[in-house]
């Protein structure tokens, strides 16, 4: 039995050598180009170039000792196929022998595994129990090696490409907010700085150790959207800080016009207050506040912070300011409405009344004694300073209802 192991199988015909050289030549050019591929990778070019850090370093580290054995093994898997092509080349019309030492290469243990690829479980304590294997496993091996480096390689390119771009996007972001801030007043800004150094140590680990951040499979991105949209809000707020400081006697003129609109409303609203609390009874109306006066005092704050160059800070108190003074007119507007609404309900009383007399004169009930007194006794109510509106509005319905009747012939006692 030769060095191949060819003993241990049957010999194959010629057309089946044929067949068979044929089926690896082919396989074997598939493992080529795959390799060739998985060596020109994205993902294994950045491999290669970057400075790996924890996870990614390990990972990586195993991916190229797999890679490195899938290269060994497939040159000793070449060297096979090389060899028993070489020899079918050889003898146009194999002999036995021939055939015998073809079937060993083909389908024997033939493929010599290179140092340190033989298993644990075919060693044993003086080494190496078996250093050949067939084209077969051979093959099945360098599958597995392959898919594992694969699944790192793809898996570190995920990460970045759903990483780099972002993180650059908001480096950049970064850069134009401490321009912002340096074009302000050139003093440090702490929520800057430590946005800065958060974005810092999550770009180290985006660009040294993707796959740190990748959880269940998913790239975890969480953590640069959040960076994106604090950063966003303060380069916002910079950027209102900087037009502030343009355009800051007109703002302000704005700001000043917003609170004198906040004192004519309260006062409107007051008047409103007075009127009705005259003129219905029981008007259980709130005092309005005086929020304009306290607007003022902010409004004159500013100033100091305009002095010193506080700008951030200055836009932020003209940012609640306004947000105040907004608040402040609506409670006003509220508290007109209030006041105004019990006088309009009188009015609307008073306006269905005058109506439904008239639709007793269309009826020829103008001289009917009944109805003249419910509609004096109704009138009486709201034509009556303070107007008890609870009780007008009974009257009302009372003598509407008696109309009603009328026009019907169901009155009782008729």
């Amino acid at each position: 039995m030769n060095e191949s192991g060819a003993g241990a199988a049957a010999p194959m015909s010629r057309e089946g050598i044929d067949h068979a050289l044929r089926d690896l030549r082919a396989e074997q050019e598939k493992i080529s180009t795959a390799l060739l591929d998985l060596e020109g990778h994205d993902g294994t070019r950045l491999l290669k170039g970057a400075r790996l850090a924890g996870e990614t370093w390990r990972r990586w580290e195993d991916a190229r000792a797999e890679i490195a054995m899938v290269w060994r093994l497939y040159d000793a898997y070449q060297k096979v196929l090389d060899t028993a092509a070489e020899l079918r080349d050889r003898h146009q019309r194999p002999g036995a022998a021939v055939l015998v030492e073809l079937t060993g290469l083909l389908a024997g243990e033939s493929v010599e595994v290179p140092d340190g690829e033989i298993p644990l479980e075919r060693r044993t304590l003086l080494g190496a129990s078996q250093k050949r294997i067939t084209l077969a496993e051979a093959v099945s091996r360098m599958s597995g090696g392959y898919a594992r480096a694969a699944e790192v390689i793809a898996a570190a390119d995920t990460a970045w490409t759903a990483l780099l771009v972002p993180l650059e996007d908001i480096e950049e972001t970064w850069r134009e907010t401490a321009r912002l801030a340096q074009g302000l007043d050139g003093s440090r800004h702490p929520e800057l700085d430590r946005l800065g150094r958060e974005l810092s140590a999550l770009g180290q680990a985006a660009r040294t150790d993707p796959l740190s951040l990748v959880r269940d499979g998913q790239v975890d991105t969480g953590r640069l959207h959040r960076l994106r949209e604090a950063l966003e809000a303060l380069r916002a707020s910079l950027a209102e800080a900087v037009r502030l400081r343009d355009g800051y006697e007109q703002r302000l003129a704005e700001v000043t016009a917003s609170i004198a609109d906040v004192e004519e409303a309260e006062t409107r609203a007051r008047e409103a207050r007075t009127t009705a609390t005259l003129k219905i009874d029981s008007a259980r109306l709130p005092e309005p506040p005086a929020l304009g006066t306290g607007l003022r005092h902010r409004l004159a704050g500013l100033e100091t912070l305009r002095r010193a160059g506080r700008w951030a800070e200055l836009a932020a108190r003209v940012a609640e300011l306004d947000r105040a003074t907004g608040a402040a007119l609506e409670q006003a507007r509220d508290n007109l409405r209030l006041s105004t609404g019990l006088l309009d309900r009188r009015g609307e009383l008073r306006g269905r009344l005058d109506a439904y007399k008239a639709k007793a004169g269309r009826l020829g009930f103008a001289e009917d004694e009944r109805l003249a007194e419910l509609y004096g006794k109704a009138r009486e109510l709201l034509w009556t300073s303070p107007c008890d509106l609870r009780r007008a509005t009974a009257a009302l319905a009372e003598y509407q209802r008696a109309i009603k009747a009328r026009e019907s012939g169901t009155e009782p006692g008729r």
